[in-house]
């Protein structure tokens, strides 16, 4: 126990709480900037079990804000070099990598395995699908987001309001990581944050983090907190849909043009210039793009006509 002695020592904490953490069950879904933070410290404090869960492989221009890779392991899948970092970190945990996406049909068994879900993805489908799937399992989320200078972590679902609930419409723009940047110390700082509100959480902690939403904005150095407990479920909304999710009477419209996507899925229909979507008798109409977002803006329109059989899709770059 000497390795956890400056936490134990904690009266918030001790042996029984040292305890709490090694019995507890982790999934994580994104292994960079933020998880770069966030991994280390769920694993240096001894969580029992984290799952792992990245598709991508480490890129050069991953390395200023991934700190926990280095350049000799260009190529390889961030799930797996995370585990086996954490494992040489803490070779008590267990740590299992899975080198795939989230998607609205494998998010039901992974989180049904977890104490805590930790939303570190960079992925608008992947955080509605997570709040959606842990309200309905009543296990806590844990999600942030960081671009630029900015960003929030909050913690969502179980005893709280879903991340819908407080965002029933996508905040910010249609940009990500990718495309609006991100400074490195930023991502640190949330994925930090998420890490204490895992802590937190797995320990009982008076001051729980969910219910609650902290910004941070280096631009002025300055942070906020907001409290969401009041706020209300979605009484409906269109649902993220995996390509096995769909059925015969569904249709399928890719918003994406053919520059971005010169090839697109043999289940779908480009929304071109002149095209009309037919709504289905008995069907569901599904929308399509590279996050989501597009689809969402666009299945809000057909809300908005009565149309109440809606989907979103997000398709692969």
């Amino acid at each position: 126990m000497s390795r956890y002695i400056r936490q134990t020592v904690l009266a918030e904490i001790g042996v029984a709480g040292q305890q709490r953490l090694a019995e507890a069950k982790v999934l994580v879904v994104g292994a960079g900037g933020l998880a770069a933070a966030l991994l280390p410290l769920l694993a240096g404090a001894g969580v029992g079990q984290i799952t792992v869960l990245d598709p991508d492989l480490i890129e050069d221009h991953n390395l200023h804000r991934q700190t926990f890779f280095t350049t000799d392991d260009l190529g390889k899948p961030k799930a797996l070099v995370m585990a086996r970092r954490l494992l040489a970190l803490n070779p008590d945990i267990w740590v299992t990598a899975h080198c795939m996406a989230l998607t609205p049909e494998n998010a039901d068994d992974l989180v049904a395995q977890a104490d805590v879900v930790v939303d570190a993805a960079d992925s608008l489908m992947a955080t509605y699908v997570l709040s959606d799937q842990c309200l309905s399992a009543g296990v806590p989320l844990i999600s942030a987001s960081v671009q630029g200078m900015a960003g929030y972590a909050g913690g969502f679902c179980a005893s709280a309001p879903s991340y819908r609930a407080l965002f029933p419409d996508p905040p910010g723009g249609e940009a990500s990581c990718a495309t609006a940047g991100v400074m490195g110390p930023v991502a640190a700082l949330l994925g930090a944050c998420q890490a204490q509100m895992v802590l937190a959480q797995l320990l009982g902690l008076a001051a729980s983090p969910l219910g609650q939403l902290v910004r941070f904005d280096l631009t002025n150095y300055r942070s906020s907190t907001i409290r969401f407990d009041v706020a209300r479920e979605p009484t409906s909304f269109p649902p993220f849909l995996s390509p096995r999710q769909l059925t015969p009477q569904d249709r399928v419209y890719d918003v994406r043009d053919a520059c971005e996507a010169p090839v697109i899925a043999d289940f779908a229909q480009r929304l071109g210039h002149g095209v009309n979507p037919i709504v289905p008798e008995n069907g569901r109409l599904v929308f399509g793009c590279r996050s989501g977002l597009r689809a969402w803006r666009l299945a809000n329109l057909w809300a908005a006509q009565g149309v109440t059989r809606l989907g979103l899709m997000a398709f692969a770059p």
